[in-house]
């Protein structure tokens, strides 16, 4: 099978073109300007090809292009955006499918071109249960579930009561947009029998979204023993739903609390104290 690196041949025009015109941009410019230009050569004819690299894809069978797909990752030839978008709009998912039980190269790839089809929910299931390692993988699946959270809610129920990856499942029903008692009941014990994920069973609370879950979020954030961190989580929770918490509490002696004040990114540390 013949594989073209279309990436490698427009890095060495785009080398050339910088190397003739140095000055032309800022370097704030250039990252604008490479990514149109990336898009304009797909549709440049290569000489030696005698057509561009959308032509030559679009010309491909549904099962030639997957083909291509996975001998350029077989290969190590750099797989061009071209034949990911001409993967994408032949809708290939069932095709792509048996990726998932490939290479982790070729399963990264599938996923990414799959996304949150609702005919790969049950494989990316299988393959959370499967993770060993809570690597990117197992994240890549939760994230992918949640989207499809109210198709995959049941599942997620049995497998948390089978005490299969309960966090994980958590995570997973806290986005289902149908309302259901018994899911509403998981996450409510587990915010109040969890002492440890104080923080990440408050957010579950709020992206579940029942206002029911405020009596018991005020009375913990109340509590003399929280710290600033389970604090600002409570506090989030509560406004999420509708609520407000305005007493002033002292915090001075929070290892955190003065880091936290006096970060600039302050979401964004405040999200990494609480992994």
């Amino acid at each position: 099978m013949k594989l073209f690196d279309f990436d490698g041949m427009f890095d060495e025009k785009l080398q050339s073109y910088i190397a003739k015109n140095p000055q032309k941009y800022t370097e704030s410019e250039w990252e604008d300007v490479i990514p149109e230009m990336y898009k304009r050569f797909g549709d440049t004819q290569i000489k030696s090809l005698g057509k561009s690299p959308r032509e030559f894809y679009a010309e491909m069978s549904p099962d030639g292009l997957v083909r291509q797909l996975r001998a350029h990752l077989k290969q190590g030839v750099p797989v061009s955006r071209f034949l990911c978008e001409a993967i994408e709009a032949a809708d290939l998912t069932e095709k792509l499918l048996p990726l998932l039980d490939g290479t982790a190269e070729e399963r990264e790839y599938a996923m990414g071109l799959i996304g949150a089809d609702d005919r790969a929910v049950k494989k990316y299931m299988e393959l959370l249960i499967a993770c060993d390692d809570g690597g990117e993988l197992e994240e890549r699946c939760v994230e992918l579930l949640k989207e499809k959270a109210d198709l995959v809610l049941a599942e997620a129920v049995e497998n948390y009561k089978n005490g299969l990856k309960r966090g994980q499942m958590m995570e997973i029903m806290s986005c289902s947009v149908v309302r259901s008692d018994e899911v509403f009941e998981i996450l409510l014990k587990e915010f109040r029998r969890d002492p440890e994920n104080v923080c990440r069973n408050a957010g579950y609370l709020a992206a579940y979204g029942d206002e029911r879950a405020l009596l018991y979020l005020l009375d913990k954030i109340g509590e003399e023993g929280i710290s600033y961190l389970e604090y600002r989580e409570l506090k989030f929770a509560i406004e999420a739903l509708g609520g407000e918490y305005e007493t002033e509490r002292d915090f001075s002696a929070d290892p955190y609390f003065e880091l936290i004040k006096s970060h600039d990114g302050t979401e964004d540390i405040f999200k990494y104290l609480k992994k």
